[in-house]
């Protein structure tokens, strides 16, 4: 068992079903654009990363996308919400291995660095939960160096709240905890206009 494991959380990129606020202000067709757009930006930067590498899907397991397995190992989420989901990917980490550093990202932060995903890893030397704060409230990364599966629940998904109330559980469970910068998520049109030049493209 690896001493350290990544994983990405993607939605499959399907029309209508991902980047649904954006959509709204530039089409479906578009917003599935700029999402493909993401997962390739998520998955180049990962492959610098020296850890296991492992692509939790939505709704099932593509094996022929844009994810090589021969560099990604491919999953599939479990779970009612978003918390439970994730909760059930650290898991299955540490109920093999309960000696080691699991980071979980998702594939929506253009702003996100290898070097900031480096730093995350360097922090579980020392501490049990490392977290990436983004901009709308919540966070765009979460890590461990121990399970503590209580900071999942009970927490209001998708709004302002969830990194406070986060921060709440870590605090009622005696984890030590270290802060990333704070990033900012791409899910509106004027998100996407302050980071599409990155992209290489004008639309």
């Amino acid at each position: 068992m690896p001493s350290k494991t990544i994983k990405i959380f993607v939605k499959n990129p399907e029309k209508g079903a991902v980047k649904t606020r954006l959509a709204v202000s530039v089409g479906q067709e578009k917003a599935l654009f700029v999402y493909e757009k993401l997962l390739g930006y998520t998955k180049n930067l990962v492959l610098d990363v020296e850890a296991q590498k492992e692509v939790w899907y939505s709704k099932f397991v593509d094996h022929n996308d844009q994810w090589s397995e021969g560099f990604f190992i491919k999953k599939l989420q479990s779970g009612s919400n978003l918390g439970e989901r994730m909760k059930q990917a650290f898991k299955e980490s540490f109920s093999e291995s309960a000696k080691q550093k699991v980071v979980l990202i998702g594939s929506d932060c253009a702003e996100l660095t290898t070097e900031i995903i480096d730093q995350a890893f360097e922090k579980l030397r020392v501490i049990d939960l490392v977290i990436g704060p983004a901009e709308d409230g919540g966070y765009y990364l979460i890590g461990m160096s121990k399970f503590i599966p209580e900071i999942f629940d009970g927490i209001d998904w998708s709004t302002e709240s969830v990194l406070s109330q986060t921060f709440t559980k870590a605090r009622n469970s005696y984890a030590k905890v270290s802060l990333l910068p704070k990033l900012n998520d791409v899910d509106t049109i004027e998100d996407w206009e302050k980071v599409k030049e990155r992209f290489n493209t004008n639309d």
